[in-house]
């Protein structure tokens, strides 16, 4: 997500305090130059202007500090000069230090002349901000909130963005709780059942948590279609019998050892490992399926895949009990 200021004009951020040098100066009459009338705080580069005051070429401090005192800067200096129009946006500055890796860069206006310089600072200190902002809003657009939305929405406005995703996430509690109800007599005849619950429940919501954030990342650079979705399906599919796995094993081994029953084991073991194949296998098609419908999956992919995820989780473990129990 790019700021709204990343669309400013880059002479409104561009610093004024920068040092100018005449060509027709030589080195010792520039380092004189300089020591009377003083430097720029963060010395890079030296900008050379000719006698219209149009920027002609840059000097690096090293160079000019090495140079013969009698060369002349028009003799020293690097004649092609990358510049950045005063028309510029911030985001195109940005760019220009992306592709360019230099330390600062002069801003020209339409006629050539040097109206301030940029540093790399602006850079660093545009990319960090960025980065902090897509992480804060990944993090809320999982949750079903978008936070570019809500910044400046009145609270009524964010009671209805926000209003949806929460009723989804109150429907799949409300239908789990139906689902335990249902089942009341599984958990009264082996109450160990219950002890790990929360567990199943958070392992599940985990895992699909994961699967649809790596799946609307993906889902940035293209359009899903059958071909995609089974391939996806098919990858998430091998990681999740390995996760699964690996967990419904290592719980189901500790609760019998708990325990010492061998039976409520199997059945909290492998239904940790079924739901958390099928809480992936939830977090791939339910984004892929939004994106092919032309809905946006990184706001209504969180909510909907926890809520799925929690119902089938729940209907995995209170069947395989009654099955084996």
């Amino acid at each position: 997500m790019q700021a709204e200021h990343l669309n400013q004009p880059i002479s409104a951020h561009a610093s004024r305090e920068f040092t100018a040098l005449p060509e027709q100066l030589t080195v010792g009459e520039a380092l004189a130059h300089i020591r009377q009338r003083g430097a720029s705080q963060q010395i890079v580069y030296f900008y050379v202007l000719d006698r219209a005051e149009k920027l002609v070429g840059v000097v690096p401090v090293r160079r000019l500090l090495t140079a013969p005192l009698e060369a002349r800067l028009e003799q020293i200096m690097e004649r092609r000069v990358v510049a950045i129009p005063a028309t510029a946006s911030v985001l195109e500055a940005c760019e220009m230090f992306l592709l360019h890796r230099f330390l600062a860069f002069p801003v020209v206006d339409a006629d050539g002349r040097l109206v301030g310089v940029v540093n790399v600072s602006l850079f660093t200190d545009e990319m960090l901000d960025l980065t902090e902002r897509e992480r804060t809003d990944e993090l809320f657009e999982t949750l079903g909130v978008r936070v570019a939305e809500l910044r400046e929405a009145s609270p009524l406005r964010a009671f209805r963005l926000r209003v949806p995703w929460l009723t989804a996430t109150m429907v799949g509690g409300l239908t789990c709780a139906v689902l335990a109800s249902l089942h009341e007599s599984t958990l009264a005849g082996s109450l160990v059942l219950a002890f790990f619950l929360t567990l199943v429940l958070g392992l599940g919501e985990s895992v699909s948590t994961q699967s649809v954030s790596v799946t609307v990342q993906a889902l940035r650079a293209r359009r899903p279609d059958a071909r995609w979705l089974a391939r996806a399906v098919r990858r998430e599919f091998a990681t999740a019998c390995l996760l699964g796995g690996t967990c419904g094993l290592t719980v189901g081994v500790l609760t019998w050892l708990w325990r010492g029953a061998a039976a409520p084991a199997l059945v909290i073991g492998g239904g940790i490992a079924v739901s958390m194949v099928c809480a992936c296998l939830i977090g791939v098609v339910v984004p892929g399926t939004l994106h092919w419908l032309r809905l946006d999956p990184k706001v209504a992919a969180g909510p909907l895949s926890l809520a799925l995820a929690d119902i089938v989780t729940l209907l995995v473990y209170f069947n395989l009990a009654r099955s084996i129990l």
